[in-house]
């Protein structure tokens, strides 16, 4: 499917205007699936990033996994080094950890998304990730 260019597997959605106070830059939300593990498509802009913040959750729940389908984009838990998505990638993120996630500077992003089911689920969503931490990530070569 190709929105704006953008050649992906699943729709591009609609403008993510939901949740557009929890990122800086555009981002685009295409439900996949309801039920009681919905599963949804967020595509990022260039550049586009959301917030950092936690997924809580227990008995199991809270997880979020992240499985980029298509352009290359950043996934970072606090403390850690940012990881580079690209298509294929697989992210668990254990409940409690302080993350965020999106585009690189160069590239739109897409990946499919969903949090475990358990006690407790919910997400609490943190301050922006600034310009200069975002800034200093790579714009190209082997480690963009």
């Amino acid at each position: 499917m190709t929105d704006h260019g953008f050649q992906q597997i699943f729709p591009l959605g609609k403008t993510n205007d939901a949740y557009a106070e929890n990122f800086t830059g555009q981002s685009y939300l295409a439900p996949l699936t309801g039920g009681s593990v919905p599963v949804s498509n967020v595509s990022f802009e260039p550049g586009c990033r959301n917030n950092w913040h936690i997924h809580h959750g227990t008995g199991g729940g809270g997880d979020q996994i992240l499985l980029c389908t298509a352009g290359s984009g950043w996934y970072q838990a606090e403390g850690q080094d940012a990881v580079s998505m690209t298509p294929g990638t697989a992210i668990r993120v254990p409940a409690g950890t302080k993350h965020w996630h999106g585009a690189k500077a160069d590239s739109w992003f897409s990946h499919v998304a969903f949090i475990t089911p358990g006690e407790g689920v919910s997400n609490e969503w943190l301050e922006p990730v600034t310009d200069e931490m975002y800034g200093r990530l790579p714009k190209s070569g082997q480690n963009a």
